[in-house]
């Protein structure tokens, strides 16, 4: 049974990789921030002086989205927690980087993104900027590998704004789905994630750098219409403004050459799942903070 070492295991994708197949098929560490300080560089000396890992799955990161409480010190933070990792790659085999696409620059239109694009242009925000210097540095790195992962949505995610959440916990409370506009978006249901971490944990690849997306993009206002029939025919969509907004996607024909089995849940059975853990789990939802789009 291989070891992983999961950081950022209290996250959204952290908490259901922990909950999937991969937690009965590998031996996955995720220790707490208490116990493994990815900022502080002796913290990470000293958890790593006894211990060694098949594979790294770098999940952690300072949030940078309009909900985070403190956007401060991101760059900094971020990349700190990364190259602390770096220092002892002597004790890991394989490590797996959770990037975005971001690093495609969101201040432009990102419209089937490939990966040979990444350096077309410097992306203009701190988060964007910070993943590609974590992409630059992997290019470099034996055995390093980073996921440029689009939009991915699932239970546990922050649903006071991410769209297909916010969408279907709004069905639920009655309230009507809001969009500020339409967009193009390349989406990947999180469940669909854990057979692509499986393949990154067992085979070596050609390129560090991949494309996480499902195989066609979304239309946002497709999707809102999709939600709703699903969880609440009755219910309204409100778009603010006309026309679409820039394209948030990405082409993800390397991997799929390399991982020809690569699959993909339909965005109905997906938001019905999510239909399904909203409904049963209502109390962990505040309908106040629902009314304001953030």
């Amino acid at each position: 049974m291989k070891k992983i070492l999961l950081t950022g295991g209290n996250g959204f994708i952290g908490k259901n990789i922990l909950e999937s197949y991969l937690a009965e098929k590998y031996e996955i560490t995720a220790p707490r921030s208490f116990e493994l300080n990815l900022a502080d560089t002796d913290s990470v000396d000293e958890y790593f002086k006894n211990k060694s890992f098949d594979v790294v799955l770098h999940a952690a990161a300072k949030p940078g989205h309009r909900n985070a409480k403190d956007r401060t010190n991101l760059f900094y933070s971020n990349m700190r927690m990364f190259e602390n990792l770096v220092r002892h790659k002597d004790k890991f085999g394989k490590f797996v980087n959770f990037g975005s696409g971001a690093i495609y620059d969101q201040s432009k239109n990102i419209t089937l993104a490939k990966e040979a694009d990444i350096c077309k242009n410097m992306p203009a925000d701190e988060h964007g900027f910070c993943k590609y210097c974590e992409q630059k540095c992997i290019e470099k790195l034996e055995n390093f590998v980073d996921l440029n992962i689009f939009g991915i949505f699932g239970k546990y995610e922050d649903w006071e704004i991410r769209f297909i959440s916010n969408a279907v916990c709004k069905c639920i409370f009655n309230l009507p789905v809001t969009l500020r506009q339409n967009r193009r978006f390349s989406y990947i249901f999180v469940e669909d994630l854990f057979p692509v971490l499986e393949f990154f944990i067992e085979n070596d690849v050609k390129y560090s750098s991949y494309n996480v997306t499902g195989n066609e993009p979304a239309d946002l206002l497709q999707l809102a219409k999709t939600v709703v029939e699903i969880c609440n025919p009755d219910n309204d969509i409100k778009v603010a403004q006309d026309g679409y907004g820039l394209d948030y996607t990405g082409d993800n024909s390397r991997l799929r050459a390399e991982f020809c089995s690569m699959a993909f849940t339909p965005f109905n059975t997906a938001i019905e799942k999510l239909y399904d853990y909203y409904s049963k789990n209502k109390d962990l939802i505040d309908i106040e903070l629902l009314k304001t789009d953030k």
